[in-house]
């Protein structure tokens, strides 16, 4: 008589060769043909030289540059081993304070500019690692930037304008700016 320990011995190696080696490697092979940018993580270059990703934000704090949304990763902004939210609610004190800090914060960075503002650039994003702002939060920063880098208001203004990205399919999301090729793009103006 058999024992049933042996079937459930070679079903198990089969199992785990399909599952955990050959359908990983068909999927690794599958996406680095057919999606060879994505599949290496949306990598950004200047020349050789990685920069970033599209997916994710970088820390900005240089007045010459253009700030992105606040990270809730911690101990390191923008992490993306840590990613999420604070999950703070809006009365939560702690993000009252953090709100106010920033806003602090952009005040003084620019303290020309009274005009309001844009809520991305106090408050987090959902993971915490987001690469965009609104148009509105670049256009905020514009004269900052502008008189650091001894630019005009109208140069800084067609740079934002060259990198607003329109909604996905036209109808998903909001216009938004990716902050580092906007970034990019004022190094490579000057």
């Amino acid at each position: 008589m058999r024992s049933p320990i042996q079937p459930a011995i070679v079903l198990f190696g089969l199992l785990t060769l399909v599952t955990g080696v050959a359908y990983p490697l068909v999927v690794t092979l599958g996406a680095n043909t057919l999606f060879p940018q994505k599949a290496t993580g949306s990598l950004l270059r200047e020349g050789d030289r990685k920069v970033g990703s599209e997916l994710l934000g970088q820390s900005f704090d240089d007045p010459q540059y253009f700030w992105g949304r606040p990270s809730a990763t911690v101990p390191v902004p923008y992490n993306g081993l840590g990613g999420s939210g604070s999950n703070q609610a809006t009365t939560n004190p702690a993000l009252v304070d953090a709100v106010r800090d920033r806003v602090a914060r952009l005040r003084e960075a620019d303290p020309g500019n009274q005009s309001s503002i844009p809520v991305d650039l106090v408050t987090a994003s959902a993971s915490g690692l987001d690469p965009h702002i609104s148009p509105a939060a670049a256009q905020y920063q514009m004269s900052r930037v502008a008189r650091v880098r001894h630019l005009s208001l109208n140069q800084i203004e067609a740079l934002i304008n060259q990198h607003i990205e329109q909604p996905t399919f036209g109808v998903l999301g909001q216009p938004r700016v990716h902050v580092l090729k906007l970034n990019l793009a004022l190094d490579s103006a000057k």
